[in-house]
């Protein structure tokens, strides 16, 4: 089973970016400590955090739980990654803005939807299955790849100890 996540208010770019890779990842701005500890135990998810009080008030608590280092995107997808081994495949993304899936829709189904000029560029599109937002591997993806590429690169080199707090 892949792993769920829950991220605190600290992590909304890293949330981004487990989404694009194909995770559920649940992110929550303004909650509580208690309320974070509290959904990662009931929802059996991660708790993903950099916040070091709160790393260990959940441990102590019982819930599953990471503290992120690394200052970048990119080096804190990497730390997560290595931690859980986690297999990182932008084809396999999830909606970034609200996390449901995404399904393949025909060119047709996005008309009126997306820019005109991307209609024309463009013969792939996902629609979230929950927001509605269309996806398209536009001019942006190359950066996606290149830094998910990295995260990978991060993520299996040796060193680095996790959670040593």
């Amino acid at each position: 089973m892949r792993p769920q996540f829950l991220l605190d208010g600290m992590l909304g770019s890293l949330t981004r970016w487990l989404r694009i890779c194909g995770y559920d990842a649940e992110y929550l701005r303004n909650a509580s400590d208690e309320e974070l500890i509290r959904r990662a135990i009931d929802k059996r998810r991660i708790l993903l955090t950099r916040d070091r009080l709160l790393y260990r008030k959940a441990i102590r608590a019982g819930a599953q739980a990471f503290f992120i280092k690394g200052n970048s995107d990119t080096e804190k997808l990497a730390s997560v990654s290595r931690k859980f081994r986690l297999d990182l495949d932008p084809e396999k993304s999830r909606c970034p803005q609200c996390d449901a899936t995404l399904a393949v829709v025909e060119k047709e189904a996005v008309e009126g939807k997306v820019p005109s000029r991307t209609l024309e560029a463009y013969n792939e599109f996902w629609i979230c299955v929950s927001c509605g937002k269309v996806y398209w591997k536009g001019s942006h993806w190359r950066n996606i790849i290149e830094t998910v590429d990295e995260a990978m690169k991060q993520a299996s080199a040796i060193g680095g100890s996790e959670n040593t707090l």
